[in-house]
């Protein structure tokens, strides 16, 4: 297939494009992505020159350049990652994330109903489902209720979606997943924070009294449940990815800590940013039941391997720096 990755040059998307690029299918992969503070080439300098790569500099709420993208290359399927995704930035700057997260999606849909794309993944986060209450798992059912601006935009374009398929027909999927963690994530998420932070020997920032509890899902297992939705999802369906890796804040501030060997006074505990759910948590017996997949990467090994690939590409990571807020 020709498979433009909107997004692709950030955490999740460079991942998968990696991903679909050794995964021995011969796809096309065109790579469409505006290059914004956490866009960064550098995530695909590996492959920038394989013969199945293609990227373009792009916005997807610019409706001429996604359907010359669409047109030009032949685009048999649509994989959206473009978002701004950081829920502090979307406090303090709502519009950019309604002008991506929401408009950049109905312009992509509008695209793919006009030059009749045969499939169209939109990632989405569990944060559109808000806090779950201790005990409590949101199955793809569960209403919607979001707490943050940021969640807000990716609800409002999850039921765009739907509303394409149930209006136009057209063949869409929407994946839901559990907190990501890995290698290429921008160094203002929370384990690249404190693993840069802890190495600079500057504070670990953590919020609230640090309880707040996530999943937290290795970027390799989404990007095999994204592929798996990708080839084999049902027209409509919603599929939510976990992987009940469920751990306080604290807890990995801690495992951090212990790793890099330094000094739990490096903590420091702040305000809680607003309306900061307290807990995460999704039903996914769906995507495992109906396409066979489940996770693979052990959770303490994970951690391990992704906190070692920072300590050893601080090349990577220093020239970011000055674009992360609050450190």
């Amino acid at each position: 297939m020709n498979i433009l990755v909107t997004g692709g040059a950030g955490f999740i998307g460079s991942n998968f494009i990696h991903y679909l690029l050794g995964d021995g299918l011969h796809d096309h992969i065109i790579n469409f992505d505006k290059l914004t503070y956490a866009g960064n080439l550098a995530n695909l300098a590996d492959v920038a020159d394989d013969s199945s790569y293609t990227f373009i500099k792009g916005d997807i709420a610019d409706k001429t350049a996604v359907e010359a993208a669409i047109n030009d290359y032949h685009v048999d399927a649509i994989v959206n990652f473009a978002a701004e995704s950081h829920v502090d930035r979307s406090i303090l700057d709502p519009d950019a994330f309604v002008r991506s997260n929401y408009v950049g999606v109905s312009t992509l849909l509008d695209a793919v109903k006009t030059f009749k794309v045969d499939k169209f993944v939109q990632i989405s986060t569990d944060e559109v489902y808000g806090s779950s209450r201790p005990g409590e798992q949101f199955s793809e059912t569960a209403d919607l209720n979001p707490s943050s601006p940021y969640s807000a935009t990716k609800a409002g374009a999850d039921l765009l979606v739907l509303a394409y398929f149930k209006t136009y027909g057209l063949n869409v999927n929407i994946t839901r997943s559990a907190n990501n963690y890995g290698k290429l994530q921008f160094p203002e998420k929370l384990i690249p924070l404190m693993v840069t932070n802890g190495i600079l020997g500057k504070p670990l920032p953590v919020y609230g009294d640090g309880t707040n509890v996530r999943d937290w899902l290795n970027v390799a297992d989404n990007c095999r449940a994204i592929d798996a939705v990708l080839r084999r999802g049902q027209a409509g369906e919603i599929y939510n990815i976990a992987a009940h890796n469920y751990a306080k804040n604290i807890q990995i501030v801690k495992k951090v800590i212990n790793h890099l060997n330094i000094s739990k006074s490096q903590i420091e505990y702040v305000a809680d940013r607003p309306a900061n759910d307290l807990l995460y948590s999704i039903d996914d017996a769906k995507i495992r039941h109906e396409l066979g997949w489940q996770p693979r990467v052990d959770f303490d090994a994970g951690i391990d391997q992704t906190i070692d690939w920072y300590v050893n590409h601080e090349q990577w990571w220093r020239p970011l720096l000055g674009k992360v807020k609050n450190r």
